[in-house]
């Protein structure tokens, strides 16, 4: 099997499942004030120091959470709630990953939010001038660090200083670019003690190899921000419940690795993305890489394949024994057209004929080779079946 998903996620690190498995095997509760629970508890800061370190923010300022889809609810939902009344809008860019989409539509339709949509560059960034342009008077502000289809990566630095020059809250969504693009959330902040510019951003564990329910935000001391989770307010009152002890410290140690390797991990798959890249275009020349050319998460290449079906080119290739995952959002089983590629200006058929394979870092040379080998079989067959379907509509 050769696995090329990881955008979606990537292998458990060794180091994060020993780290799991050590604190798993402490007996009690965080929250305690017994030495069982204090024990848990000094674990349980330790990893919270870590994960600030490689964030570049206070220990304070990290909650803990289940994953990134908890995380963006709550950096949204709980800037909104939270709000001075008076602003209802929430400036939203085209293509934001669905935790994002969905949570600022429960909010539009459930509480009255106003949505000022923001349109992407042409290669998938968010587009500063456009987004300045809808901050005054907003209520908060959100956008991806990096796209998690065509992999663009914005310019954050310029998200929250126009953020924070309008007096407007901003939420970063960096889960699926903090494996690649290193983030100082004090730096982006820079300094500032009000409630406006970058008080929020998310990560997920499995995107840096941690288990699968970890995850974290941070949050600045200076934000107004209301709870999601109710109960016992055992993180700033921001978040209830008994600390995952086990998955903090796995996500710290996921978080330290990933930092350290960064530098160079990054250009290793950008080499063998580009390979990637070049193979086939040799084997479909039509084909289109989509996203920027050079401020692209280096493990990312988002193809359009103008005469086959995504969703068949993935079935086809999945045979062959080739993972990857197409461009749209897949729920409940349903195969829809990428909102991103329709954000970029292209039509439902070409959304929907997209392939996104990201590599990471257990991919290999023998990885790209593979699946360059597996292409030419599964693409002729895929734009045959596209034909004979063109046929008969």
């Amino acid at each position: 099997m050769v696995y090329l998903d990881h955008a979606a996620s990537t292998p458990l690190r060794p180091e994060a499942r020993d780290a799991w498995l050590a604190a798993a095997e402490l007996t009690g509760n965080a929250s305690s004030v017994h030495g069982a629970g204090q024990a848990l508890r000094r674990v349980l800061e330790d990893a919270r120091e870590r994960v600030a370190a490689v964030l570049g923010c206070d220990p304070i300022e990290v909650v803990f959470t289940s994953g990134g889809t908890e995380s963006v609810n709550l950096g949204i939902k709980g800037s909104w709630w939270a709000r001075e009344q008076g602003p209802q809008a929430i400036v939203l860019p085209d293509g934001e990953h669905h935790a994002t989409l969905d949570t600022v539509e429960w909010l539009a339709s459930a509480q009255g939010a106003d949505v000022r949509s923001v349109r992407l560059r042409l290669d998938g960034a968010v587009d500063l001038d456009a987004f300045v342009e809808a901050l005054p008077g907003a209520a908060l502000a959100t956008a991806l660090v990096a796209n998690n289809e065509v992999g663009s990566v914005s310019d954050v630095a310029g998200l929250a200083s126009a953020s924070a020059d309008a007096g407007v809250p901003l939420h970063l969504d960096a889960v699926g670019a903090i494996a690649h693009v290193p983030l100082d959330f004090s730096g982006l902040r820079g300094g500032g003690k009000d409630a406006g510019g970058l008080v929020a951003l998310s990560v997920a564990g499995h995107k840096v190899g941690a288990p699968v329910g970890t995850g974290a935000l941070v949050v600045s001391r200076y934000a107004r921000m209301s709870a999601v989770l109710h109960g016992g307010g055992q993180q700033r009152g921001l978040r209830s419940g008994t600390p995952d002890v086990p998955g903090a410290a796995a996500l710290a140690v996921a978080l330290d690795l990933t930092a350290t390797e960064r530098e160079a991990e990054s250009r290793r798959l950008r080499a063998l993305a580009d390979r990637l890249g070049a193979g086939i275009r040799a084997v479909v020349p039509q084909a289109t890489l989509l996203g920027s050319a050079d401020q692209r998460l280096p493990g990312h290449v988002h193809v359009l394949f103008p005469d086959a079906l995504g969703e068949t080119l993935l079935f086809l290739l999945d045979h062959a024994g080739v993972q990857v995952s197409t461009g749209s959002a897949c729920q409940a089983g349903i195969a829809e057209p990428s909102h991103v590629v329709l954000a970029l200006g292209y039509g439902d058929r070409e959304a929907r004929s997209v392939l996104r394979i990201t590599l990471g870092r257990s991919t290999t040379e023998t990885d790209v080779d593979a699946f360059l080998e597996a292409l030419p079989d599964a693409h002729r067959r895929a734009a045959a079946s596209s034909a004979r379907a063109g046929s008969r509509s």
